[in-house]
């Protein structure tokens, strides 16, 4: 039906029921009104019709979607019909000189209710009638709050959704027994195993926009024990700011499972050493230093120089960001390998920057024991050069990107990453720039990370392969991490080692058998199946060594750890006699360099 045909129909089922209702409600007091009080229900019935249409238009009461009615519809009703009432009885005292109460009482009762019901009676046989389904699921939903409600109103009411609920999980105790939406609230999250056999549970809905990461991981345990696919609502912010509706579930994944309880940034610290400059992010294209650019972007700079090797990842974020900060942001991709220390300086003699995020890196783990030659290049070289020409035009911070792996490393990255973190800390003694390094661990989504490794395993049928089921590691999601990082920067004084808390290190056969969970499958489905360590893997990372200082935190979850630094001429041989070593050769030398093994180092030097 079109507006028009809609709005008449409705006001002339009013304009009936209006006048129907006062002289039902005359005639039922005195049957012989009617025959000598024609004038006064005459002008009566025309003054409550004429006040009613009047006030309904203010109330909007025709531009109300009817099919989800509810009280506060119900209360725009009351307001119209006792308002057009009282302009009666005063127009009756007035003309008149007497007011008939009784009379405009039994009207008002008549038309709120049928009124009221008129609008009611549609909702009621829309939903049982218009919107039945044949192929529903029998819909769970955790939480019977404002979110729940919310939810669960728009299944009710939702042409679209193939989900029904059925029952309520609330941890309020009093709210057990109560119906709400007529769904029965059936007990506290202990109960959803049980509720999910007794009510025939096909699907789980998890509505509580607040939840925080200890409860969405007790809740998430209790929904595991079942078969159903379970789902989420957004987060609140998402909601508030209409990114999402509240019926867009979405997955539990495993990054709401092992995150943290989000930090709040001191936006103003980060605006003064961001806003209006020009920032600088190598390894642009990444997983980490896009969403550097991105969180970057929000604070303002003036210009964003985006520095990569590969040109389609950084033509992706170049594309994303221009989207977005076209008018706003001057946005310069550069491609440039960090490796060549020519075009490194080149860049920063143009542009100039203020703050350089240091984001290129080799950082997967086996690959770089078989190319340890590629790991020096890429992780010292390119640091040297980058950090270099950062000290040459007096760029006002630079921080780099390091790693937990970086700590009595035993591998030729966290070698290499630990040797970097050295040539910045050497600078720092001597530079203008302020020079500092950020260790974080394992980045869940981030290329190399084991998760898209563990959802292919999954989709091909198992097993997921884990090497070792004690191995642990810290992990902690990209927003997260690059939010961090930019917040140490803001922190900078100059030759800091900042750590960023992640939290309780998570073993990678936890983290496996979460995933498979998630997927629907149970872990006798799938399987697992231990392959034994990889070559410079360990069983256990760290984030500090037992010679680097445990201050209390200078941040909520950021650390500073102070390294020693007394390796300057080891460093220096390396760079000057990295072409003569063999493969073998700069394994050893940079392992025993980054553990400040002397003996060994010294028995390398002198046979070179």
């Amino acid at each position: 039906m079109t507006y028009g045909k809609r709005l008449t129909a409705l006001a002339l089922l009013d304009s009936v029921i209006v006048l129907l209702g006062i002289y039902i409600s005359y005639w039922t007091l005195n049957p012989t009104w009617y025959i000598w009080k024609i004038p006064m229900l005459l002008i009566t019935s025309v003054t409550l019709l004429i006040c009613y249409h009047i006030f309904a238009s203010i109330y909007k009461l025709y531009h109300r979607a009817w099919q989800y009615a509810s009280v506060g519809e119900l209360v725009a009703i009351a307001k119209v019909v006792t308002i057009s009432t009282i302009i009666t009885m005063l127009m009756q005292k007035s003309v008149f000189g007497n007011t008939y109460v009784r009379a405009l009482m039994i009207t008002w009762m008549i038309h709120f209710l049928l009124i009221g019901g008129s609008r009611f009676s549609w909702r009621m046989f829309r939903d049982n009638y218009m919107n039945k389904q044949e192929d529903v699921k029998r819909t769970l939903i955790i939480g019977a709050g404002s979110g729940g409600t919310m939810v669960a109103r728009q299944l009710l009411h939702n042409n679209d959704t193939d989900l029904k609920p059925v029952a309520f999980i609330d941890d309020d105790s009093k709210k057990f027994k109560l119906n709400i939406l007529g769904i029965p609230v059936v007990g506290d999250s202990s109960f959803i195993p049980q509720t999910v056999a007794d009510y025939k549970i096909e699907h789980i809905v998890i509505a509580i926009p607040s939840l925080s990461q200890k409860e969405l991981n007790r809740i998430f345990d209790e929904c595991a024990k079942t078969k159903v696919k379970t789902q989420i609502i957004p987060k609140l912010e998402d909601i508030m700011t209409g990114k999402v509706s509240v019926n867009t579930f979405r997955d539990v994944e495993v990054e709401d499972l092992l995150g943290r309880e989000p930090v709040e940034l001191d936006i103003t610290s980060i605006s003064e050493y961001v806003a209006g400059k020009t920032v600088l992010v190598t390894g642009a294209g990444g997983s980490i230093g896009s969403e550097i650019c991105r969180q970057i972007c929000k604070f303002s700079p003036s210009k964003i120089l985006l520095v990569g090797h590969g040109e389609n990842s950084i033509y992706q974020i170049d594309m994303e960001l221009k989207n977005l900060y076209r008018s706003e942001i001057e946005i310069v991709p550069v491609i440039a390998d960090v490796q060549d220390r020519e075009r490194v300086f080149e860049v920063m003699d143009s542009h100039r920057p203020h703050v350089i995020y240091h984001a290129a890196a080799h950082k997967h783990v086996p690959l770089m024991e078989y190319n340890p030659q590629e790991a020096v290049k890429n992780n010292v070289f390119g640091t040297k050069n980058v950090a270099e020409a950062a000290d040459t035009f007096r760029v006002h911070t630079f921080v780099m990107i390091s790693t937990d792996k970086a700590v009595n490393p035993t591998n030729v990255m966290g070698s290499t990453k630990r040797i970097a973190e050295m040539i910045i800390q050497r600078l720092a003694q001597q530079s203008k720039t302020k020079f500092v390094a950020v260790r974080f661990g394992n980045v869940l989504g981030s290329r190399g990370s084991v998760i898209p490794l563990f959802k292919k395993q999954i989709q091909a049928g198992g097993p997921i392969t884990v090497t070792h089921p004690d191995i642990t590691r810290y992990f902690m999601t990209i927003p997260e991490a690059s939010r961090l990082v930019i917040q140490a920067g803001s922190l900078a004084k100059g030759g800091e080692i900042f750590v960023l808390d992640m939290g309780e290190p998570v073993k990678i056969v936890d983290l496996a058998k979460n995933l498979i969970k998630l997927s629907g499958y149970t872990i006798e489905e799938i399987g697992i199946r231990y392959s034994g360590l990889r070559p410079g893997e360990k069983m256990y990372e760290e984030l500090l060594n037992e010679k680097e200082i445990y201050p209390e935190p200078v941040y909520p979850k950021i650390f500073i750890g102070k390294a020693v630094l007394d390796q300057e001429d080891e460093i220096e041989f390396l760079l000057d006699r990295f072409e003569n070593f063999s493969p073998e050769e700069i394994k050893e030398f940079v392992v025993n360099l980054a553990n400040r093994r002397e003996n060994k180092i010294y028995s390398l030097v002198s046979n070179g």
